[in-house]
């Protein structure tokens, strides 16, 4: 199975659907890969495809596959890398403990490219600091991204980013210079033209807290479009085949981005089995591994208002109540009143809410990496994000290419709805978020994602917000105190609002 004289440039543990992809992603760059994994079929499976899908041009096998941790490290160069493509929590670290065992070195680099939670990576760099270097690299673009070029967040020690920099940069996805991603997924062809999409963003948990960010964003994205398709399909009675080809048409657009490609994809596939669109015959109940809900958590305590990103998170926990909303359906009755609409004049609002909305979800998306850099003590570069954001990710669009063009244009801009762009985008198309959000509560359709969004703009676009009366409050009945207009920032007053302390009032 092995030839120890064998010198490999990087090790894979975990050979399952990512880490099969990358490892042959690497192989078809020239970096020889040594594989191990607990399950000897994982092994044979990407030994098998290597073989298969390796070209004349290679008379030696590019893949390796070791039966042991042990066996895998003397394969490795110096100093070696050692990639995790492990379920996060616990077998992170046993595994680490092991390569200890088994020999790995201080300089030792080992990369964590799972779904881990950014603490975890932060905990994992001190922990293991003297032993190995522990170095975290999130991935976003699922198996044909880890296979043919992802996006590739990562985050740890400077120094282990130098050993890393020329096989990141070689396996992730790249993009033209006018920032669309250059795909050709063929096996043995890798594009090698192109900005690749990844860059250093920090130490310890940089990487891996960008990537729970990028998974908010991607909740958010996602329970938008849903939304726009919910009120074709319930306020014009479009089918969705119908709904499909006006997401097709949209992607031609500045709409135009992966979700909003495969959504019109999805619409228009059929049931073998029925005969029906497969999308009716999907349980309306979602699925989450828990990225968004910890980008919502971590906003919250940041005190960053990231409310599209949370509502979509409380969206599919709402989905999950299947047999309370069967009852409450014939329970509780919406009195809803609706005239009659034009469905021209509704598709165009529905189509510049998703944009407004969108652009507002990754306004909060920004804000939160602004504090978190702060909180953590991190210095992000925000064109960067959004430029290795553009190719290879499940949120890749257009408008990143514009993103980045703002921040690189000003650096300390405090919010994306400041720059001009966005600013007069949203000064134009608001008004389709408007209807959205009005065509919607007439019709009791809900759109959580959208409502939030409207809140949001209206929010921050306000010089004056009812937090006076809030602050009011909280001293009236806990003393907390509160500043005031006329006097200095920072300056605090409190005061006796019981009715026989009150003043009377002036003359």
């Amino acid at each position: 199975m092995l030839n120890s004289h064998q010198s490999c440039n990087i090790g894979f543990v975990g050979l399952g659907v990512m880490g099969k992809s990358l490892a042959l992603n690497l192989a078809d760059h020239g970096y020889k890969v040594a594989g191990f994994d607990l399950d000897s079929n994982k092994i044979k499976d990407v030994l098998e495809t290597e073989q298969k899908e390796r070209s004349a041009d290679f008379s030696e096998a590019r893949i390796i596959g070791c039966k042991t941790l042990e066996e895998m490290l003397p394969t490795l160069t110096t100093p070696r890398v050692i990639v995790l493509l492990v379920p996060a929590g616990n077998p992170v670290d046993a595994i680490c403990q092991q390569l200890i065992n088994s020999g790995l070195e201080p300089n030792d680099i080992v990369v964590d490219c799972g779904n881990s939670q950014w603490t975890d990576t932060i905990r994992r760099e001190s922990e293991f600091k003297g032993k190995l270097k522990f170095f975290g690299t999130a991935i976003s673009g699922g198996e044909v991204g880890a296979r043919f070029g992802p996006s590739l967040m990562p985050g740890g020690d400077a120094d282990s980013w130098k050993h890393l920099q020329p096989m990141w940069e070689a396996v992730s996805a790249k993009v033209d210079k006018n920032g669309a991603q250059i795909i050709q997924n063929i096996p043995g062809q890798p594009v090698t033209e192109g900005e690749p999409c990844t860059t250093y963003l920090g130490p310890n948990g940089a990487g891996h807290y960008v990537k729970m960010v990028h998974n908010g964003i991607e909740y958010a994205d996602m329970q938008l479009i849903c939304e726009a398709y919910h009120l074709m399909r319930s306020l014009l009675g479009y089918e969705p085949e119908e709904i499909g080809k006006i997401f097709a048409q949209w992607n031609k657009g500045e709409l135009n981005s992966y979700l909003v490609e495969i959504t019109a994809d999805i619409l228009q596939q059929y049931d073998n089995k029925t005969g029906a669109p497969l999308v009716d015959i999907i349980l309306d109940c979602a699925g989450q591994k828990g990225t968004g809900r910890w980008t919502s958590v971590s906003a919250t305590q940041m005190g960053v208002p990231a409310g599209i990103i949370s509502e979509s998170v409380y969206a599919r926990a709402l989905s999950t109540l299947t047999q309370e909303r069967e009852i409450a359906a014939s329970r509780l009755i919406g009195d809803v009143e609706l005239g009659d609409i034009d469905p021209e004049t509704v598709i165009e609002a529905i189509k510049n809410a998703l944009y407004c909305a969108k652009i507002c979800a990754y306004a909060q998306g920004f804000q939160l990496l602004r504090a978190a850099q702060t909180e953590y003590d991190w210095q992000f570069n925000f064109s960067d994000i959004a430029k290795i954001w553009r190719g290879g990710c499940i949120i890749r669009a257009s408008f990143l290419q514009k993103i980045a063009t703002a921040f690189s244009d000003n650096p300390n801009l405090e919010n994306l709805l400041l720059a001009d762009y966005f600013t007069n985008t949203l000064n134009d198309k608001q008004k389709g978020l408007r209807q959205a959000v009005v065509l919607a509560a007439q019709s009791g359709i809900p759109t959580p994602s959208f409502f939030s969004a409207l809140a949001y703009f209206d929010g921050y676009r306000s010089e004056i917000l009812p937090a006076n009366l809030l602050q009011a409050q909280r001293d009236f009945f806990g003393a907390h105190t509160y500043e005031r207009v006329d006097s200095e920032v920072g300056q605090k007053f409190h005061t006796f609002w019981q009715e026989e302390n009150r003043p009377e009032r002036p003359a």
